[in-house]
């Protein structure tokens, strides 16, 4: 598996996720019940642009990758708080089922990277 590849995916990936939370956050706190937080995705569609061109400058480099993991974290996070709110919301437990798809892949990348550079993973 060529995990720069899948890397650089993930760099692409991210920077179209960010800019939807950026331009899109008002729409989106609306399906998750959540409005008046529209800074807070906004913060994570910044983060998410960072990440993803942190990845395209340099698709081999674990840490980078990692990164995203941390921000799934949060994202998880936040969500969490979101379906405690609503816990009938579909939309927050499809968002989740999303983060978990992506933190998943964000692992599997992150991993590979390491094994294929001789490095391990953080702590």
């Amino acid at each position: 598996m060529d995990y720069k590849k899948l890397s650089l995916g993930l760099g692409l990936f991210s920077i179209a996720l960010g800019a939807a939370e950026l331009f899109g956050s008002r729409r989106i706190t609306r399906a998750l019940n959540a409005e008046g937080h529209e800074g807070v995705v906004k913060g994570f569609g910044g983060r998410e642009v960072v990440a993803g061109a942190g990845l395209l400058q340099s698709p081999a480099h674990s840490a980078r990758v990692w990164n995203r993991v941390a921000g799934d974290a949060m994202d998880l996070g936040a969500l969490a708080l979101a379906a405690r709110g609503a816990p009938r919301n579909k939309a927050v437990w499809g968002a989740i089922a999303f983060v978990v798809g992506a933190t998943v892949l964000d692992v599997i990348v992150a991993r590979g990277l390491d094994r294929t550079t001789g490095k391990t993973a953080p702590l």
